[in-house]
């Protein structure tokens, strides 16, 4: 299921929700050619298919477990790896971003 806003609209994601730029099949291969983005690199065979890092533009505020409100331990500006089946597909400005749950963030991604 694909959701789109108008194109002044901004998203801000709910509950433990993600909003992630995902960083396109182009810019990891330069980033393999030339200096890398981060240190960890995806094999060929999955860079073939749709990006699965991104970087963090906006999360949500957390979810309500026992009671209380656990926050999202992933900040924005954030490098991570997610699922690349557990994601929505969302438009902001014309531009193509991410929406998922913390649960599909894989790893977030240090640099040195």
């Amino acid at each position: 299921m694909e959701k789109k806003t108008g194109s002044n609209s901004r998203i801000i994601p709910l509950g433990d929700r993600v909003l992630l730029r995902p960083f396109s099949e182009e810019a990891i291969r330069r980033a393999q050619g030339k200096k890398p983005m981060t240190d960890f690199v995806l094999p060929e065979s999955m860079t073939k298919e749709k990006s699965a890092q991104g970087k963090v533009l906006a999360v949500g505020e957390g979810k309500i477990v026992d009671g209380k409100l656990v926050p999202v331990r992933i900040r924005i500006g954030d490098t991570v790896l997610f699922s690349k089946y557990g994601y929505d597909e969302v438009e902001q400005n014309g531009e193509e971003l991410y929406l998922l749950k913390e649960d599909n963030v894989l790893a977030v991604i240090k640099n040195g």
